[in-house]
């Protein structure tokens, strides 16, 4: 997996990443089924007011944004939309394969490992971004076309480790985009300023949020639509597919696609029977007995197309964080942060 370098100030950060994203936009984003059925929202009152709203709370992570579009050589525009899809999701169902699955697993060394799951059209399109931003710390992302860092999974230079699975609840509202919530993240110093933010009550949206730190002990679960936020410390291994499973959000109405309660069910199964004993996330990650609609997935099969992109797993312990990403168990980038 490509890892580039992004250093500078935010217009710099998101020129860096436009310009490896440009040819990817052309080539596959803007011919996927989702990017075509969002193409209407542009120039519409409602992603104006998605904009103010990221402009008043974030305007450094706007200039981001506007550094993407340039250095991609495409309209500010189609870049903000991109960056709003998840905002615009109710208002207009699409096909949608993004998923992801991730456990957590506290301990001296705790481990977050997570599958980023997303449409097929973009394997081997996504990269790494290194980052050594003018404001806010350094941090390590896996990186989409066209997006903002921050809503996949990454780790910033003080040790603080996020990755992110999809939900679809029927809550959205106008406010700040839920991937420039997850790029601010990126920027927090501690675990209580993330989840701040998470709990800010002008998000547009929100995701399912798995966040531990070097040196806190704390690992958390943490589920943000745009009406609430519920934060669960593991306290022994669990897992987490994308729909919301709090208590507290049993009557919020959500789309819950057959895949995420598969991915669900087996992973709560798997931990159940012992399968993260040993200490290897992979265990679960990695999983396909369900043939049709496996943890680990890979399109194109019965019921389910969407697919497994790369995995990540981030080791966390007092003083340091060791990350790495496959595909499959076959490593394609590590890193290890001292803090």
């Amino acid at each position: 997996m490509e890892t580039i370098l992004a250093r500078g100030d935010a217009f710099a950060i998101g020129q860096a990443i436009g310009q490896r994203s440009g040819p990817a936009m052309r080539d596959a984003v803007f011919h996927t089924a989702q990017f075509q059925a969002l193409k209407r929202w542009i120039g519409s009152d409602r992603l104006a007011a998605l904009k103010a709203a990221a402009e008043r709370a974030f305007p450094l992570y706007m200039r981001e944004i506007e550094g993407i579009a340039q250095g991609a050589g495409v309209s500010l525009g189609e870049i903000f939309l991109w960056n709003c899809r998840g905002d615009l999701r109710d208002l207009d169902p699409v096909l949608d394969d993004s998923g992801c699955t991730t456990v957590l697993m506290p301990g001296e060394t705790a481990v977050i490992g997570h599958n980023e799951d997303g449409d097929a059209a973009l394997a081997g399109l996504c990269f790494l971004c290194e980052a050594e931003p003018d404001e806010g710390p350094g941090f390590t992302a896996f990186c989409y076309p066209g997006m903002i860092p921050g809503h996949a999974f990454g780790v910033n230079r003080l040790g603080l480790v996020q990755t992110i699975n999809n939900i679809r609840p029927h809550d959205l509202t106008l406010g700040v985009p839920r991937h420039v919530i997850c790029r601010a993240i990126l920027d927090c110093r501690n675990l209580d300023e993330a989840l701040a933010l998470l709990q800010r009550t002008d998000r547009a949206s929100g995701f399912h949020h798995a966040l531990g730190q070097a040196g806190d002990g704390r690992l958390l679960s943490v589920e943000a639509p745009a009406s609430g936020c519920t934060v669960l410390e593991a306290q022994g291994p669990l897992a987490h597919a994308n729909h919301l499973i709090a208590e507290d959000f049993r009557s919020l109405e959500q789309d819950s696609q057959p895949s995420s309660q598969a991915r669900q069910e087996r992973a709560e199964a798997l931990i159940q029977d012992g399968a993260l004993a040993a200490g290897d996330p992979f265990a679960v990650l990695l999983d396909r007995e369900n043939a049709a609609l496996p943890i680990w997935r890979r399109a194109n099969e019965t019921g389910d197309d969407g697919y497994t992109l790369a995995s990540a797993v981030f080791d966390i312990d007092s003083s340091t964080v060791n990350w790495r990403v496959s595909h499959g168990r076959d490593p394609v980038a590590s890193g290890l942060v001292e803090i």
